[in-house]
């Protein structure tokens, strides 16, 4: 294992001369050096949980899959299908971050699941998907807000304006420079603003529901046969058969729920107080509030949505087509505002996250840059360097807009797929190789233990996570031609070869699963390492062992 560089050596000296807390002595067991700043209280994380789902704004975005495909009935009840399974995924997740709570999240909890022997291609693996799905989860989000700016313009100027992929595009690329500038605050600042999201996000969701209610008369409500029943049952998917077009609903619930929240307040741990109860629990909480929300939002939507045929309409949304139908054009875009708010507060979520993602594996040596983006600025004692690159390469996807705009929506399915794949796979092993002699797994606060409880919602997740990668393969009209394929499945396949190829060819030279940057004690020569119990310190000595002899 290579040694520690100065920076590492001159952080640890200043960490052991303080008094260490809980969390930092957790991650002291786990083998790395604290470099965060813990800035985020238990509300700033519930608000970071929320506010990375961003409940109307993801809603907003992909209304259009499933009523569009299965019909207004596949938008209500593919909803509240995949949220429950959701919530089976977010427990299962919230269990493993609870025993792991370091930035390298899944990827990191992978690794230490598996035996020795796979340890560095299992983590290379979930390392690389991972940051294929929070990547696309970046650009898609992102892609979204900018149509969403553009769809108020079309409603503002009574549909006489022309929106061209070269404007999407540009847009798209502004706003991620301004949110790769606002990440590069220090921890502080990120953790104050984030408080202020969970309340613009669910005030938000509840404001326009109260208002679409209010101003939609009871006449021109659907009935009920039509939200939950049969008549909403419209397949426009021009061949797939009804049941398929059906499950195409669960796209939106998948994607807003599923492909942005978990990883991503795991990611953040190493700046959460309390991180091993925190980040769990705002998990929990957030997977079960948007689940309901989101359910109670959609019914609404359904409700007072008009005919059928109208929508989209010519902003080519049908969310802000049915607030401009029921609230007029003032009260739609006045609200539309929170809405882009909303989505503009998820990429800030997700590009810190993601950034946090790259900076661990640099920091592990997944990337072959010799670490240099695993390093924390000593302005702002945040990855600026994986900041940077994160915003950078998020840019890229969005270029498929200019190429085809089918292949820029296989965006979202790609972030569901990557996102969902990089989750089972820590939930599989955790389940199969917990009690192997060379796994490393000692439960969190957040335990639902080995009986059949837990049991039974791990296993639940990973077949139906498997299920809805299987839908989100298939392209959502027939004909298929190249430019209405669905690409999503593609990439990922593509993204996992190359990255094994990389990884035989080179990428085995550097990585080798999670490496330690704590300093052996010829470099703390006269400065005491932060105390650990003795579980911890045999936890920790075993793993640096198999390191050295998987190194040999």
């Amino acid at each position: 294992m290579p040694g520690p560089s100065r920076r590492s050596r001159d952080t640890m000296t200043s960490v052991s001369e303080t008094v260490v807390n809980e969390d930092d002595r957790e991650l002291v067991a786990l083998g790395y050096v604290p470099s965060f700043k813990r800035e985020f209280s238990n509300l700033a994380t519930i608000s970071f949980a929320f506010s990375i789902m961003g409940l109307c704004s993801s809603i907003s975005t992909t209304f259009n899959t499933p009523l569009l495909t299965g019909g207004p009935s596949s938008v209500v009840w593919c909803w509240i299908l995949g949220a429950c399974m959701c919530f089976t995924l977010g427990s299962s997740i919230a269990e493993i971050v609870s025993a792991f709570p370091t930035c390298g999240g899944l990827y990191s909890a992978s690794a230490y699941l598996t035996p020795k022997k796979y340890r560095a291609r299992v983590g290379w693996l979930v390392g690389w998907l991972n940051i294929l799905g929070q990547i696309a989860g970046i650009s898609s989000t992102e892609f979204g807000l900018s149509n969403m700016i553009w769809a108020a313009v079309v409603v503002g100027r009574d549909g006489d304006y022309e929106i061209t992929q070269g404007k999407v595009v540009g847009l798209f690329a502004g706003l991620l420079v301004v949110h790769g500038l606002l990440n590069m605050l220090a921890t502080r600042y990120l953790a104050s603003f984030s408080k202020s999201f969970v309340f613009i996000n669910l005030g938000a969701t509840f404001i326009i529901i109260i208002v679409l209610l209010a101003t939609t008369g009871r006449e021109n409500m659907h009935p009920a046969n039509y939200v939950f029943g049969s008549a909403g049952v419209v397949n426009q998917t021009g061949g797939w058969n009804t049941g398929l077009a059906f499950l195409f609903g669960l796209l939106s619930v998948q994607w807003t729920v599923c492909s942005l929240d978990y990883d991503a307040t795991a990611h953040i741990s190493e700046e959460v107080r309390r991180a091993a109860y925190a980040a769990p629990s705002a998990i929990f909480i957030a997977v079960i509030g948007t689940g309901l929300i989101g359910w109670l939002f959609n019914i609404v939507l359904v409700l007072c949505s008009g005919p059928l045929e109208n929508l989209p309409g010519a902003s080519g949304n049908a969310v802000l087509e049915i607030m401009y139908l029921r609230m007029g054009k003032t009260g739609a875009l006045i609200l539309w505002v929170f809405v882009c708010l909303t989505a503009f507060f998820v990429v800030q979520t997700a590009l810190q996250a993601a950034s946090r993602t790259i900076y661990a594996f640099s920091r592990d040596h997944g990337l072959p840059d010799a670490g240099y983006f695993g390093h924390n600025s000593e302005w702002t004692n945040t990855p600026l360097r994986a900041i940077a690159l994160t915003t950078l390469v998020s840019f890229l996807p969005g270029l498929l807009d200019l190429a085809s705009p089918i292949a820029a929506n296989a965006m979202f399915s790609l972030c569901a797929m990557a996102l969902d794949l990089s989750y089972i796979i820590p939930i599989f092993l955790r389940r199969v190789l917990q009690n192997h002699s060379e796994v490393m797994f000692k439960p969190g606060p957040f335990y639902m233990g080995d009986g059949l409880l837990g049991a039974v919602v791990n296993w639940i997740c990973i077949f139906w996570t498997l299920f809805v990668v299987v839908i989100f393969s298939f392209p959502t009209v027939l004909p298929v031609t190249k430019e209405n394929m669905n690409y999503a499945s593609v990439i990922t396949v593509g993204v996992m070869v190359l990255a094994f190829a990389w990884y035989i060819i080179d990428g085995h030279r550097h990585y080798r699963g999670p490496q330690s940057n704590l300093p052996p004690p010829a470099y703390t020569a006269g400065v005491a390492v932060p105390e650990i119990n003795s579980a911890d310190r045999d936890q920790k000595s075993k793993l640096d062992k198999e390191d050295l002899e998987s190194a040999d």
